[in-house]
This record gives C-alpha cells, sequence and structure tokens, in this order.
C-alpha cells in the first residue's frame, strides 16, 4: 500500500498514490460516513485546473487527486522520485471500488450521463459483481440545475442510504460539482470521469499497450477528433513545456498552488 501523500505539479497538488491506498480510503470513508472527494486527473485535468485559476483551488482542495494518466505519474517520479509504478486510473479506480462494495456491503450511488448510459452501466456492474447494491441513479440535465432541482437530487441521494457516491459529469463540471456539494453528503464522492461510458459499453478503451505507453489521447482523438482535437494538440504541448519549465525551477508553482 503506498501513499506518499501530495506533491505540487503545476500548481495542482496531485497524490502519489497506488489503487489499493486509494480504495482503502475510499472504503474506509464509506465505513465511518465521512464526506471525501476523489478526482482522477489526466493531462487534461491538471491542464485544466493550470488554466483556471477557480478549479485549481477547488481541486487542491479535495481529499485525493490521483495520477490518472502515466503523463502524470511520470511527472511525480521525474519530479519527486516516487517511485510510483502505475497510474491510479478512474475507470480501474471505479471497479476496484465496487469489487470491495459488493464484498463489505456498501451501497453505490450513480450521478451523471444520460439513462441509457446509466441503465447499461448499472446492468454490466451487477454482472460484473452480483452482490453490488446500486441503491439509485439520476441522469441530470445537460445544463444549470435549478435551485429546486438541485436540492432534490441531493434529497434523493440522501435518503437512498448511499456509502459511495460515483460521480460521471466529465471534467471539470464533476469536480466542481463535488467540491460544492461535498458538505451535504456524508459519503465519498468519486470524480470518474469517462468510466461511466467505459463500463457501460458505450465508447471503447484503449488498448493495454497504448495506455500503459502513456497514448491513450491518442486513441480517444481518433475516436472523438471533432469533439477531442484542442484538447490534445494545444493542452499535450503545453504540458510538456510547462512540465520542462517546472523540473528548471523557473516555474512558480508554490504560488499557483495556493
Amino acid at each position: 500500500m503506498l501513499d506518499l501523500g501530495k506533491y505540487n505539479l503545476l500548481g495542482v497538488k496531485v497524490s502519489a498514490i497506488d489503487y489499493e491506498s486509494a480504495v482503502n480510503q475510499v472504503m474506509n470513508g464509506a465505513k465511518n460516513h465521512q464526506s471525501l472527494i476523489v478526482a482522477a486527473q489526466p493531462v487534461h485535468g491538471i491542464m485544466t485546473a493550470v488554466l483556471d485559476k477557480a478549479y485549481r483551488y477547488r481541486l487542491n482542495r479535495f481529499d485525493l487527486v490521483c495520477p490518472d494518466g502515466q503523463p502524470v505519474r511520470w511527472a511525480l517520479n521525474l519530479l519527486y522520485k516516487t517511485n510510483l509504478k502505475d497510474r491510479v486510473y478512474g475507470p480501474n479506480l471505479t471497479l476496484y471500488v465496487c469489487e470491495q462494495a459488493a464484498q463489505q456491503g456498501a451501497n453505490i450511488f450513480l450521478y451523471g450521463s444520460t439513462p441509457q448510459v446509466l441503465e447499461k452501466l448499472e446492468f454490466n456492474l451487477q454482472q460484473k459483481f452480483p452482490n453490488l447494491k446500486i441503491c439509485g441513479a439520476i441522469s441530470p440535465p445537460y445544463r444549470p440545475l435549478t435551485i429546486e432541482e438541485d436540492a432534490d437530487f441531493i434529497k434523493q441521494i440522501q435518503t437512498s442510504e448511499t456509502d459511495i457516491l460515483l460521480v460521471g459529469l466529465g471534467c471539470p463540471r464533476q469536480e466542481t460539482w463535488a467540491f460544492e456539494h461535498r458538505d451535504l453528503l456524508n459519503c465519498p464522492i468519486l470524480c470518474v470521469g469517462a468510466a461511466f461510458d467505459f463500463h457501460a459499453g458505450n465508447i471503447p478503451q484503449a488498448p493495454g499497450w497504448m495506455q500503459r505507453g502513456g497514448l491513450e489521447w491518442a486513441f480517444r482523438l481518433w475516436q472523438e477528433p471533432k469533439r477531442l482535437w484542442k484538447r490534445y494538440v494545444f493542452l499535450n504541448p503545453l504540458y510538456l513545456i510547462l512540465l520542462f519549465l517546472q523540473f528548471i525551477g523557473v516555474l512558480p508553482v508554490e504560488k499557483w498552488s495556493q
């Protein structure tokens, strides 16, 4: 089990952690009915925080910011010698948490995506983990919620005996939602991004060799070029440039993280 604390990567405090420790913290939070917010951040998430001060402020107040992308893990190893052997990939973390929830009798609630995706996701998760208890699911509209809608959704979660809340709204929407609602929910909130679509079978995942080689972005770009080209064409090179500047000590990352 590995948890080396948090390290400043381009102004974002990223947890040097492995799957075992991350899952243990989530399950302990569920057992003790503790508010705990967790985000799995690839390069896109880190760069969104670099470019958006308000988002960076929120992310730096999460309990766990897991190194979702291989380039994020590599950066922690390069800058801080953390010797992380693997990333903590949101879709895999989702499955490990569901596996433990099924074994320990913890209730899972799903928040995000479309009704169709949620239906497939529930079916697939319960096929994989027959003892998993999914106590509810909400597909919120893709627009700002009214005060009444938001209060109603929170009440549904609060009254459903939720032990762990999985949120799949996409970055940065899901992290903003988790940050704003953490004090209303006495349970771990996991922001897992594309895990809903992946495990519903809606979008295929990159082959293992591409994931291990940090090339998942290329696979996703090939799948959704219209939606993702700006993300990868601009943010990936900028990430490398800023990482180099931090490595040589000319980037004010401590000031950024405040």
